[in-house]
């Protein structure tokens, strides 16, 4: 680990909190504020992601050494490091918060590997800092399990993310209302750390906007760009609408992922949403099991669904829409951010093609195909399908001789199967004519559309039971199902447990239907 090379530009380039005493306040002018992350009582180890680790070029020993407990739970610093917590706003649930902030992570600095790659390092989970309002800046350790692991299981999807590299026990207790009906208990706390090139996110540009702090956004613009975009090319408003316009096209690759693998986000606010259109912050996330675009994993949000799975692209654009407002101070007409916006849309339309073309096993997708997919989408609603098992038994589906038998699985109400087992056939007769027409080698069809549609997705209640077992203090299981989300598209025999769809006992039961925010 003392290999690990630090430039800390972000802090060394934007201008950081004169305020360095403990205590929660409003930071106006800044960007960041320095923070040493509060020491835990007993740092332990409880899982590491080799891939992480070996993106840093920490040697295969480190994670076993007692220093890497120490540092990446908090207790003691690198040479290099720098700590700090971010000071951002953001719109929560479509309405403007104010100044929000890293309330409880702490980057450590950021570190240049051997290829020249930039790697911020943030514990989530780390204590407390000026931006954690009336919270103690501390996380449990069944959300740092779900954030561990989800981190790994979205880029070995193929899902734009941060990263995880550390999972780490604290040895201390943290107090939570898991569900706000005043039953708060203590829980075990634990300590992820976080990887990715830059956490920016749409709030950073949105509270200096607000504030009319107009010099501090400039700034942050300017070095967002020489830093995470620096071959963008032009000056002026030109490059400020080139580089919107990439904030657009990536979150709109970004989406269409989630709705590929159906992943639910569960908290689209935009001071979770990165400026790099990766996956961040990793709150009350699922995955759809039975087919439902109106379902969301949020206990907060159930009442109006506003991020529910099939919104997630509309959100999206209304998120893009709110730091378009932040930016438009940088420019003399809207024009260049309408631009982008429209950049957005015309992405999300290409990937959203590409996404029903590869699962439904098509060379290309045509207006048509698009219907042929809403219409199975309506069956898989109106029948309770699983959608994973679903468009992976597709594969299967002989186009000539089209019947349900390798969909078997994909059913949870044999009654619901019943209602729509006539309608589903005669969409795999339209399906299987479709996918004839184009004279595809059979077996590259199965293959590209095996690559589409995984066959491993980090179920809730897979996670859930992890999480039970590390209660009781076997976290063997973490590393077991990272190990198993590391090939999700393989069959991986052996392993067919992992793939199944949600069982009845976790219909309804916490962490395995929904969630809080409470971590």
């Amino acid at each position: 680990m003392q290999s690990l090379t630090f430039d800390n530009r972000f802090i060394a380039s934007l201008p950081g909190d004169p305020a360095t005493a403990p205590g929660v306040r409003e930071v106006r002018a800044a960007a960041w504020s320095a923070v040493d992350p509060t020491p835990v009582a007993a740092p332990t180890l409880l899982a590491c992601s080799q891939e992480t680790a070996a993106l840093l070029d920490l040697d295969e020993a480190d994670p076993a050494s007692p220093e890497f407990a120490q540092v990446f739970g908090g207790n003691a610093l690198l040479v290099g490091m720098q700590p700090f917590a971010a000071n951002y706003g953001g719109h929560q649930f479509g309405h403007w918060a104010g100044q929000l902030g890293d309330g409880r992570a702490i980057s450590l600095g950021e570190a240049i590997n051997r290829s020249g790659q930039r790697w911020e390092l943030q514990l989530k989970g780390a204590g407390p800092t000026p931006y954690s309002r009336s919270a103690d800046g501390r996380a449990v350790l069944r959300s740092s399990i779900r954030e561990f692991l989800c981190s790994e299981a979205m880029h070995h999807l193929g899902v734009p993310t941060t990263r995880a590299l550390s999972l780490v026990g604290t040895g201390e207790s943290v107090v939570r209302d898991m569900f706000y009906d005043g039953r708060a208990k203590p829980e075990p706390g634990a300590i992820v750390c976080r990887v990715a090139p830059s956490f920016l996110r749409f709030g950073t540009y949105e509270l200096p906007a607000s504030r009319g702090e107009l010099g501090l956004l400039q700034q942050l613009v300017d070095f967002t760009i020489a830093r995470d975009f620096p071959w963008l090319e032009g000056a002026g408003e030109a490059l400020y609408a080139a580089w919107f316009a990439q904030v657009c096209e990536r979150t709109a690759v970004m989406v269409a992922h989630w709705m590929r693998v159906g992943f639910v986000h569960g908290v689209m606010n935009t001071d979770n949403m990165s400026i790099l259109g990766l996956t961040i912050d990793y709150g009350p996330y699922g995955w759809i099991d039975d087919y439902n675009p109106d379902w969301t994993p949020n206990t907060t949000d159930a009442q109006g669904r506003r991020y529910r799975f099939g919104w997630q692209p509309q959100i999206a654009y209304w998120n893009l829409t709110r730091l378009a407002g932040a930016l438009s101070s940088l420019f003399a007409v809207p024009a260049p951010l309408e631009d982008g916006l429209l950049r957005y849309r015309d992405t999300y339309a290409a990937c959203h093609r590409d996404n029903v073309a590869r699962k439904l096993g098509l060379a290309v997708c045509s207006d048509e195909d698009l219907l042929l997919m809403e219409d199975l989408q309506e069956l898989m609603q109106a029948g309770e399908v699983d959608m994973t098992l679903l468009f992976r038994g597709l594969a299967e589906v002989d186009p000539a001789k089209p019947d349900l038998a390798a969909l078997d699985d994909a059913f949870y109400l044999a009654g619901k199967r019943a209602l729509i087992e006539p309608a589903l056939l005669a969409w795999l007769q339209r399906h299987g004519q479709r996918v004839l027409s184009e004279a595809v080698e059979p077996s590259s069809r199965t293959a590209r559309m095996q690559l589409a549609n995984p066959r491993f997705v980090l179920r809730n209640y897979l996670a859930q039971q992890v999480i039970d077992r590390a209660g009781q203090g076997e976290t063997a299981g973490i590393a077991e199902l990272l190990e198993v989300m590391r090939r999700p598209y393989d069959e991986q025999p052996g392993r067919e447990s992992f793939a199944r769809r949600r069982p009845d006992w976790a219909r309804d039961r916490a962490g395995c239907s929904m969630l809080s925010c409470s971590s």
